[in-house]
């Protein structure tokens, strides 16, 4: 294994591309001071890994990056590729040639690549320290380097020959190894932790996972029963709505056909009613004569038997004969024999309306063939019958209003003839 070529661009003084190529074997790079020698060997330090400015010589890791003369502008950017042959196989990589590369930009980025594969600084020092040209194993000496060894105490030049041999990077790695098992062996803790708590938690979880899992079934098959239950309710709606269609459709059947009895018995009720008021008209008529013509004589009586007892009473000085006195009690009884049967005949004639009121709705009821049409026509009969009561109930009211007038005529009457029998007592 041994330097192939080194590229440069852009870093420090080598503004243009410069590419050296190198044979195997001393290389000697030579030139007049000032000339860049020493920037060849910063180059290869910086592409190593280099990250102190003062291994570069510099004050500031940017400071690498050309900054320009009076004849050309500064650059952007520094970027060095170093690359080796690797047909022996050193480095842990299937790649006969090897080309590492560094840039850094003005603002303070670094890129690493490897074979034109962009990657970590960790990456480009692990492939270099399996074959010992990291950028700690001392393949760079400087001046006054080997004074600094052998001045150096045991413990450094313990350090520094490590480093040389390759087992430091062994140490560092099993260092790395040793933080990272503490970092598992914690994990390893807490995750037992973790468990310890998780085992706590589970039988309280279990009967929660069975609860779900019951409940889960159950409300499955409450599920199940509402949509079975849905379903009877539908079918049931569904029954019942075309029940009702049908009854719609019956009922209106039935309600034409009773629409048309209806019209036909409004018929026959009409013609009943002209009937029964013919008939009432002509019967009530005889007989509200009949009955005013015994009121008439009734008021009559009470007239004359008025006037003979004012007459009585204009001579009362005069009437001593208790004959005159008999013959009045005789009118009034005659009046009350007579009041008698007008009371009677109305009694007798209201019967008559009563018996001739239910005949007329027994004969609309046979024409009728209906319930309804029946009690329409005996509520028709009940009116007229109440309608004829009430000229009776007048009927009776006046003649109670005679008799009462005839009950007053005899307390009159009874006064005079004591009145004439103290006048014969006197008298005699």
């Amino acid at each position: 294994m041994f330097l192939k070529s080194l590229t440069l661009k852009g870093f420090k003084s080598f503004a243009d591309t410069t590419v050296m190529q190198l044979e195997p074997g001393v290389t000697v790079v030579v030139g007049p001071n000032g000339s860049g020698k020493s920037n060849v060997v910063d180059a290869i330090a910086w592409v190593l890994g280099a990250q102190a400015p003062s291994s570069v010589r510099s004050q500031k890791m940017d400071d690498v990056i050309f900054a320009g003369t009076s004849k050309r502008p500064a650059l952007g950017r520094a970027e060095v590729m170093l690359t080796i042959d690797n047909s022996a196989g050193l480095l842990p990589i299937e790649f006969t040639e090897v080309s590492v590369s560094r840039t850094l930009f003005r603002s303070g980025e670094s890129e690493y690549a490897i074979n034109g594969v962009q990657c970590r600084l960790l990456d480009v020092q692990d492939l270099l320290s399996d074959a010992g040209v990291g950028r700690q194993q001392h393949v760079i000496v400087s001046q006054g380097q080997i004074d600094a060894v052998l001045n150096a105490r045991p413990e450094d030049r313990r350090a520094i020959i490590e480093e040389a041999s390759g087992v430091l990077k062994h140490r560092k790695r099993k260092e790395k190894a040793e933080r990272r098992l503490e970092g598992t062996e914690a994990n390893l803790l807490r995750a037992q932790d973790l468990l310890r708590e998780v085992r706590r938690q589970l039988r309280p979880l279990e009967r929660q996972a069975d609860s779900a899992r019951r409940h889960g079934a159950i409300a499955s098959e409450l599920r199940t029963l509402q949509l079975y239950i849905a379903g009877r309710e539908i079918y049931a709606l569904r029954t019942r709505l075309d029940n009702s269609a049908t009854g719609k459709v019956e009922g209106e059947a039935n309600e034409k056909i009773l629409r048309q009895k209806l019209a036909s018995l409004d018929t026959a009720v009409m013609a009943d009613e002209a009937e029964l008021t013919a008939r009432g008209e002509s019967g009530t008529s005889d007989e509200l004569v009949r009955v005013e013509q015994l009121l008439g004589r009734a008021r009559g009586q009470v007239a004359v038997l008025a006037e003979r007892r004012r007459s009585v009473e204009r001579d009362r000085g005069q009437l001593m004969d208790a004959g005159v006195v008999a013959s009045l009690e005789a009118d009034v009884s005659t009046a009350h024999e007579e009041l008698a049967r007008v009371i009677a005949a109305i009694e007798e004639s209201k019967v008559q309306e009563l018996d001739l009121a239910r005949d007329e709705a027994a004969l609309v009821a046979d024409k009728a063939q209906d319930a309804e049409s029946a009690s329409l026509a005996v509520r028709i009969a009940e009116d007229a019958f109440d309608a004829a009561n009430a000229s009776f109930m007048a009927a009776v009211a006046a003649s109670s209003g005679d008799n009462a007038r005839v009950e007053t005529l005899r307390a009159a009457v009874a006064a005079n003839s004591s009145s004439l029998g103290e006048l014969a007592n006197t008298a005699g």
